[in-house]
């Protein structure tokens, strides 16, 4: 939100409702919604410990365009899984699922409450409810996919899926290299495609219950509040960070394929004017944040209002 938007009445009404302690909280949201800053002051009021659940944040080296926290919202809660992991280190839901097992236990045994809070909803399905065992990552097929796309462009390794798979190339971006080439690796070392491993073994039984909260914030405000977030990071050197990776070898991470990174690469590439870098970031963020929106449909997420929201009327009223 614009500013420094007063949380407290949100933060006070929600531990409120937290009344089933046996539950974890989760904050959840599109991005840019302010799940940090609401963490943070549930965090105070619950006497809680942050665990991130964030596919690029974990990352280390990478600071903006990643949303981590500031070191002011370090200092009111401790923060787990941001900056855990190194650049070029294998992550996939499974693998974040075992580390924030014991970043839970581990606050827990502590007498304090774990707080989720994140947007990579994927990741927070494996923690939750659990995944069926998939193959570990095979370096050498990777390699293989790498070497096509660069030759070949990430539309021909899409354009393989799809011969194989059309219902999961149907639900993924050709672009989208680091899911594109798993599901390949999936084929190649199970014989099985990934949409019908899915629907095989599916997710297990649920691992935590769950209380989830986020904010809710109306157009065209959200749109305005992304827009600046993307501007102000471009302005403090976003573009310079992601040179600095590159040239310090990490381009080929997962985190600078994401959402805003993969821009930034167009742009220093020369396929992206810097004229037009913030409007396509924007533009993928967007996107972005309607997947999310598709996830947070089908779980039991209790909205609050943005503090410029009016509150709405309770049913009946």
């Amino acid at each position: 939100m614009s500013g420094a938007p007063d949380l407290s009445a949100i933060a006070d009404e929600l531990v409120a409702s937290y009344t089933d302690r046996s539950d974890l909280l989760a904050i959840v949201g599109p991005t840019g919604t302010g799940k940090t800053a609401l963490a943070c002051a549930v965090a105070e009021r619950v006497h809680g410990e942050i665990v991130s659940v964030d596919s690029v944040q974990i990352y280390r080296g990478v600071q903006l365009g990643s949303g981590k926290p500031s070191p002011d919202e370090e200092r009111r809660a401790p923060h787990h899984m941001v900056s855990s992991v190194d650049l070029l280190e294998p992550m996939d839901a499974g693998r974040f699922a075992g580390l924030a097992d014991l970043a839970i236990a581990s606050i827990q045994s502590r007498g304090l409450t774990p707080i989720l809070c994140g947007g990579t909803f994927l990741w927070m399905k494996a923690l939750v409810d659990g995944l069926a065992v998939m193959p570990l990552a095979n370096r050498e097929l990777r390699a293989e996919y790498t070497l096509i796309a660069e030759r070949d462009g990430r539309q021909a390794l899409h354009d393989s899926l799809a011969a194989i798979d059309a219902v999961s190339a149907a639900k993924l971006a050709p672009n989208d290299f680091i899911r594109v080439s798993r599901a390949l690796e999936v084929h190649a070392l199970t014989g099985m495609t990934l949409s019908a491993y899915h629907a095989q073994h599916g997710f297990r039984e649920k691992r935590y219950s769950v209380h989830y909260a986020g904010i809710e914030i109306p157009e065209p405000e959200y749109t305005g509040l992304l827009l600046a977030r993307i501007e102000n990071w471009l302005e403090g050197g976003w573009v310079h960070e992601v040179q600095c990776l590159r040239a310090a070898g990490f381009g080929a991470s997962r985190a600078l394929q994401s959402v805003g990174f993969a821009e930034i690469g167009a742009h220093i590439d020369g396929a992206l004017p810097e004229a037009h870098l913030a409007e396509m970031i924007l533009r993928a963020t967007r996107v972005f944040a309607r997947r999310q929106r598709t996830w947070l449909k089908k779980a039991n997420v209790r909205w609050f209002p943005s503090p410029s929201m009016p509150k709405r009327s309770p049913p009946g009223a």
